[in-house]
């Protein structure tokens, strides 16, 4: 640090009475040394670390219902379809699904002599159970111009984001935990958090052998075969105390 010169200014008033009370002026120079910070008592601390595994179900299933018909005339084909893709529509609507978790899209071609027609419906549900009665109401009334496909199960953005959160806070208080009972072993309080960081994080779905899904399995069991884990290490500082200073005055 760089030491400034200060000035002082003084007035020295006589002590006799017979000068006219004029005073003069004593300029005194001198340097001022700037002051040594008090000495730095080190942090007790205890260093621990922290994981935690969680995992997730899917909260999203995609049901795809598409209706076929050929004739020889375009708008037989197009009544065809339409009679059915009708009636799917009131199904979902009976069902409570909304209007906005469901896609129609419709293909019209010429094959030879024939005229073509596809619709296709695309329906995401959040409740599996409605799901399963939609797709087997369906697959019972309809006849084989109609394909009611295999759900596929995934998961939100939001699903994930919760799921990366609270592994990495459960991954925390188990630093904390662990961090106690060494305090308790020490004799010692345990203050509060200096630093916390996650020092890995991983994600991969769990049941998937060679990331394919077992279109022969029960709905539970492709549920769990989407569900996502994640695993979380921290790396947390906590401040040491002496076990009376934790105590709070009443």
């Amino acid at each position: 640090m760089a030491v400034s010169p200060a000035r002082v200014f003084a007035s020295l008033i006589p002590a006799s009475g017979g000068l006219r009370g004029e005073m003069d002026e004593l300029e005194l120079n001198y340097t001022t040394k700037p002051r040594s910070p008090p000495p730095r008592v080190p942090t007790r601390r205890v260093e621990v670390t922290g994981s935690a595994e969680l995992r997730s179900p899917p909260d999203r299933a995609a049901l795809t219902v598409s209706v076929t018909s050929s004739k020889e005339s375009v708008n037989d084909a197009a009544n065809s379809v339409t009679r059915r893709l009708d009636y799917i529509l009131q199904t979902l609507r009976q069902r409570g699904v909304k209007e906005g978790d469901t896609v129609v899209t419709k293909h019209t071609q010429r094959d030879d002599d024939l005229y073509r027609m596809q619709a296709e419906v695309s329906v995401v549900f959040s409740d599996f159970e409605k799901m399963q009665c939609v797709r087997s109401l369906l697959i019972e009334k309809l006849d084989r111009s109609v394909c009611v496909g295999d759900p596929q199960f995934s998961h939100s953005e939001e699903c994930l984001s919760l799921l990366r959160r609270r592994v990495c806070v459960a991954a925390v208080e188990t630093a904390r935990l662990k961090a106690i009972e060494v305090c308790s072993v020490l004799g010692q309080g345990l203050g509060r958090p200096l630093l916390v960081r996650e020092e890995d994080f991983q994600e991969w779905t769990c049941g998937q052998q060679g990331g394919v899904v077992n279109p022969t399995l029960t709905l539970q069991q492709k549920v769990g075969q989407m569900t996502v884990c994640a695993s979380s290490r921290v790396f947390v500082t906590f401040e040491l105390r002496p076990k009376d200073s934790t105590r709070k005055k009443l």
